[in-house]
């Protein structure tokens, strides 16, 4: 840019040459008067300490990183060739210029252009008033940006600058935060609290540019909702969330919804970690991606998945996994009992599977703080789509050993919901029900079954029980060759090969059954036959 075009100061504008001079002069580093030091043998301390010795007139204030040049040289460009706003739209948002007057113009002139209108100088100093700009009219300085304006082809570097520094004193902010609430931390506040809030903040800035939230226009909040309609539209079988792979279940769900807490609940013995492997796997497997404009990958199917096995070590998830697309059942992989057949599909199911994104933590015993920090890194370094849990209970909290379990509880599912909202992703978070299951004639489990707190019910979006009444009806077997034994094989022939998932709670949707197939020796939950699509006899 010209030496002669205003910039901002204290009082105003001045020359871009002016500032830079002054800059140039005064060094952008912390400089301290310190005590002169008594002679002493230690002479490397005296030479150490004579490097921060300077003048209280050398002591200045260090100014937050911001390069007025880039940003005026960006906005001239956008107003000489409204194509230049296409260049940087993706990533740069009003709030990542320094100058309040910059953030005025830009944001005016993206809604302009995103309203299909001509952004330049004449038709933006309507929207801007006429302020005095250090000597420099409004209308004045939207004609100089203009006209002292580059090529758009730097467009996309000058945003890239003008965003780099935002991010940087964003940085500085959190760094400041860090450093108060640390001298100044109440009582009953934690390290840990400290240190969880910190890599919040942070966590934030890496994956949206920016450390705090706040109250957003509802236009944008419809935007969103728009877009989320389209892409239901173009995605493999018309869902808005995240498809399951299991047909009824998402025609009764519209698949995982972004930001969602579901809780798969269920007695030992029904399949919840089933359900949840069959799922998640699905899920990786039909995993597509497009790149955004800015290089990233953009998820068009399927999903990046992450698994918490806090029950199961790895190898135990992998072999479940490989048995029920290797058809082939998981206790013989475990002792070995199988034939060369067998194992021929094995070794093809795996060589298959070496490529799809599924990332599992096999580690025992995390707390909340914990897990969130492992989904934060693993959204940042690899992606994340969905995030599994097995399961709840055996999560920790992050509170005084004196609280009560359903307090510990309370925590985690607030904890996980919170989380959900911050990754925009679903949780699935397999939990435990209660023994009183078990006492009733009617084994189908209700809400008021969920185990320790009543929050898991309050929290959650979605909550399904996973039922299986041939597990119960197995248990029952009468003697043979009775009234009761003939009764008892019609019923098991009813319910063979069949689970049930209730849908308890669901807040953007109906309640309601979906019957699945279960392969118990395989541990695989499939779609169940419906009978109008079944082929008509010949």
């Amino acid at each position: 840019m010209s030496g002669t075009l205003p910039r901002f100061s204290e009082n105003g504008l001045q020359s871009a040459a002016t500032a830079c001079e002054k800059e140039s002069s005064h060094p952008n580093r912390f400089v301290a008067k310190t005590a002169p030091i008594p002679e002493s043998p230690m002479t490397t301390i005296d030479h150490f300490a004579d490097r921060f010795e300077t003048t209280s007139a050398e002591a200045k204030f260090r100014l937050a990183p911001h390069n007025i040049e880039a940003e005026q040289a960006l906005l001239g460009a956008i107003l000489v060739n409204n194509d230049a706003f296409d260049r940087v739209s993706d990533f740069l948002r009003p709030e990542h210029f320094s100058e309040e007057i910059h953030r005025r113009i830009y944001d005016i002139a993206s809604q302009l252009i995103r309203a299909g209108k001509l952004a330049s100088p004449i038709t933006l100093k309507t929207f801007l008033g006429d302020h005095d700009l250090g000597g420099v009219t409004t209308p004045q300085y939207l004609a100089r940006l203009a006209a002292e304006a580059t090529t758009i082809i730097n467009a996309e570097n000058y945003g890239r600058t003008v965003h780099d520094l935002a991010i940087r004193r964003d940085l500085i902010l959190i760094g400041e935060d860090i450093v108060n609430a640390a001298f100044d931390a109440p009582v009953d506040a934690s390290p840990r609290d400290q240190i969880e809030e910190a890599e919040r903040k942070l966590y934030s800035v890496a994956e949206f540019g920016r450390y705090e939230g706040g109250f957003q226009r509802f236009s944008d909040a419809l935007t969103t909702a728009v877009d989320m309609a389209a892409k239901a539209f173009e995605r493999d079988g018309r869902l808005s969330g995240v498809a399951t792979g299991l047909a009824d279940l998402d025609r009764m769900m519209g698949g995982l919804q972004a930001s969602d807490l579901v809780i798969v609940a269920g007695r030992p013995g029904m399949g919840k970690t089933a359900l949840a492997t069959n799922i998640a796997f699905n899920i990786a497997k039909a995993y597509e991606f497009r790149p955004r404009p800015d290089g990233t990958p953009e998820t068009v199917n399927g999903g990046i998945v992450g698994f918490f096995s806090l029950e199961m070590s790895s190898e135990q998830l992998a072999t479940r996994i490989i048995a029920e697309q290797a058809g082939v059942a998981s206790y013989k992989i475990r002792r070995g009992d199988i034939a060369e057949h067998e194992f021929h599909r094995l070794a093809e199911a795996a060589r298959d599977m070496q490529t799809i994104p599924f990332y599992i933590d096999q580690t025992g015993g995390l707390s909340i703080a914990q897990l969130t920090a492992r989904a934060r890194r693993l959204k940042r370094q690899r992606g994340l789509d969905v995030l599994v849990i097995d399961y709840l209970q055996l999560l920790g909290g992050s509170k005084s050993r004196g609280d009560s379990r359903v307090q510990e509880v309370t925590e985690i599912t607030t904890g996980l919901k919170a989380l959900a909202k911050e990754l925009n992703v679903p949780i699935i978070a397999l939990s435990q029900l209660s023994r009183q299951v078990e006492s009733r004639d009617d084994k189908r489990p209700q809400l008021s079954d969920l185990r320790e707190s009543g929050s898991i019910e309050q929290d959650a979006d979605v909550v399904m029980f996973v039922f299986r009444e041939e597990y119960y009806l197995n248990n029952k077997q009468p003697r043979e060759g009775t009234e009761e034994f003939l009764a008892w094989q019609t019923d098991m022939e009813r319910v063979h090969g069949r689970a049930e998932i209730i849908i308890g709670k669901q807040r953007h949707g109906p309640t309601g059954t979906v019957e699945l197939a279960f392969e118990a020796e395989m541990t695989r939950f499939s779609n169940l036959a419906r009978e109008d699509a079944l082929p008509e006899p010949r």
